[in-house]
C-alpha cells in the first residue's frame, strides 16, 4: 500500500525549520550527565580520594589565601551561628568547647607528664 507524500509510517514529515526561524522544541531534554564542575571549584567534602592530590595542588596556600580561607569560615559560622533571629547558646558554647579541647590538646604532654606523680 502506498503512502501519500508527506507521511512515513503513521508520522507526518515536515520540511526542517528554517535557520531565520528558531523552532521552540516541544519538550524540554534533560542531560544525562550534570554539568560539568571544575576541581578547583570542589568542595571538600565532593571530592573522590584519588583527586584529592591534584585538589591540594590547586588551593592557595600564601598567607593572602590561608587568611581568605580563615576570613571565609569565619563569615559562615557567624552567619549560621551568630547573626540569627532566634539565637541560643549553641554558637557560643561551640567556641567554649573549641577552646576547651584546643587548650587541653596544646597541654597533653604537661597533663601526661605529671598524672605519673605522687603528690605527697
Amino acid at each position: 500500500m502506498a503512502q501519500p507524500p508527506g507521511e512515513c509510517g503513521g508520522f507526518k514529515v515536515t520540511a526542517a525549520p528554517s535557520p531565520l526561524q528558531p523552532s521552540l522544541p516541544s519538550h524540554r531534554a534533560l542531560p544525562l550527565f550534570p554539568p560539568a564542575v571544575l576541581l578547583k571549584d570542589t568542595k571538600l567534602m565532593d571530592v573522590k580520594l584519588g583527586q584529592l592530590p591534584s585538589w591540594l595542588a590547586m588551593r592557595d596556600f600564601t598567607p593572602g589565601g590561608i587568611a581568605g580561607a580563615f576570613r571565609r569560615g569565619y563569615d559562615r559560622y557567624y552567619n549560621k551561628y551568630i547573626d540569627v533571629k532566634k539565637g541560643g547558646l549553641g554558637g557560643v558554647s561551640m567556641v567554649l568547647a573549641g577552646y576547651v579541647v584546643l587548650s587541653y590538646i596544646w597541654s597533653y604532654s604537661h597533663i601526661k607528664h605529671d598524672r605519673r606523680r605522687k603528690y605527697h
